[in-house]
């Protein structure tokens, strides 16, 4: 008795401990999104270009601030010298400190300040929708490939079914070849080719699924774990929104991809640097004002009283103007303005590539949606075939060849059915990232 409950309780413990394993090797898509945009390279640089275009955008504006720099020094001269008190020629030592404490602002430079703000703000935020951009990539690789696994176990799902069935028509076709009962000698082996190719099936659907959760892992960036399972999806959330058309999908694309959004972001900056470097061909007006005060140990006084009575200070409005200066400025304006010509064909390029791809994608949902709904029949109509099939071939009216042919046709329909279906939910979420609506 003592030992039953022993036993019992060891059972229960070992359950446990294969329950949480197991809980533990599946992986929900949100999980999968989260270790993958965690730990993606490209993501992880574009969050430090982000994090750079901020600094600049603030020290752009700090750039208006007035700049104030203090400087001390301590002179030790011996020989002939002035002396800092009476200004005439000396023979000694002469110990002398000098402090100052100074500031200017620019008052006016063509507004080119200003414009750096602007640049530098833009080029922010441009920063900020690359690393939306660069996750959203991520994303949609993510969830491609988290279906193309699910697909891939479906596949397996229905070769293990398939392999079962031709399994099962061979052990009872030897039984009657044995019994000698089979119509026709060819019955026999009509079976083994078609269980040996239900067993090839089987193998590369299982090394389908290996190479599918492979990639998924990959893009994960984490150790291959073979034993790790997907949370399965509803269908119905995986279904997107077949009635809008290519055309919508690529202006809501305008609207909302982060990766257009960034590329109009940094053209709009490379304008405001064109005006920047324009701004810096005016004079420059600025000001500035200061304040000093030094000690020598010729004068009598002590070293708090000379640093109090001997300090002088000054304003001074200063004009800068450039009139010649190797033509620095003006090329700097002419490769401001081939850089904004750059970002231009950037801009442009990426909406020439998302409008080919939207179209690439929404045809290929459509073509998909179609095929699925036409297998839909197709499937019925084999399954139901089949069925029938089976019912003449057990009562020896159907050859084996008609049989096997019949089966056949309802593995491959079947088979093109779940591909059809995976096709569309693939094509409808790379529709949904067109419309900006998986961002994290």
């Amino acid at each position: 008795m003592r030992f039953s409950k022993y036993f019992l309780t060891l059972l229960f413990f070992a359950c446990g401990i294969l329950a949480h394993a197991q809980q533990n090797n599946t992986l929900t898509l949100q999980q999968c999104l989260d270790i993958a945009i965690k730990n993606n390279l490209t993501v992880k640089q574009d969050s430090l270009a982000a994090q750079q275009a901020r600094i600049g955008y603030v020290q752009a504006k700090d750039n208006l601030f007035p700049s104030i720099t203090g400087a001390g020094s301590r002179d030790l001269t011996s020989g002939r010298a002035t002396n800092p008190v009476t200004n005439a020629y000396i023979t000694q030592s002469v110990t002398s400190d000098n402090y100052n404490l100074q500031g200017s602002v620019t008052i006016f430079n063509g507004l080119a300040l200003q414009s750096a703000i602007k640049q530098a703000s833009l080029a922010f935020q441009s920063g900020k929708m690359a690393f939306q951009a660069a996750k959203d990539i991520v994303t949609i690789n993510v969830i491609t490939n988290y279906l193309q696994v699910l697909d891939a176990q479906e596949v397996l799902k229905q070769d293990t079914s398939q392999f079962a069935v031709a399994r099962e028509n061979l052990d009872r076709s030897e039984i009657l070849e044995k019994a000698g009962d089979n119509k026709f000698a060819s019955d026999v082996y009509d079976l083994r080719g078609s269980f040996q190719a239900s067993k090839v099936n089987l193998v590369i659907a299982q090394n389908s699924l290996n190479s599918a959760l492979l990639s998924l892992f990959q893009l994960m960036n984490i150790p291959y774990n073979k034993d790790a399972q997907l949370q399965p999806l509803n269908a119905e959330d995986l279904q997107g929104d077949n009635g809008v058309s290519a055309d919508q999908v690529y202006n809501t694309a305008l609207q909302q991809l982060a990766q257009v959004k960034a590329a109009t972001l940094m053209r709009e900056s490379a304008e405001k640097g064109v005006q920047y470097y324009k701004g810096l061909l005016y004079p420059q007006l600025s000001l500035g004002s200061g304040i000093g005060t030094n000690y020598s140990n010729l004068n009598p006084a002590s070293y708090y009283s000379q640093f109090r009575n001997n300090y002088g200070t000054y304003i001074q409005l200063g004009l800068n103007v450039p009139i010649f200066t190797n033509h620095i400025k003006k090329n700097a304006v002419a490769l401001a303005k081939l850089n904004l010509l750059n970002y231009r064909y950037i801009e442009d390029n990426t909406k020439i590539q998302l409008k080919q791809n939207v179209e690439q994608a929404w045809y290929n949902m459509a073509a998909a949606y179609n095929r699925y709904q036409a297998l839909q029949d197709e499937t019925k109509a084999y399954t139901e075939s089949f069925r029938i099939s089976k019912i003449r071939y057990e009562a020896g009216v159907l050859t084996s060849v008609d049989f096997v042919t019949s089966k056949n046709n309802m593995d491959a329909a079947n088979l093109a059915l779940i591909s059809a279906r995976y096709d569309y939910y693939i094509y409808s979420k790379i529709l949904d990232y067109y419309q900006g609506k998986l961002s994290q």
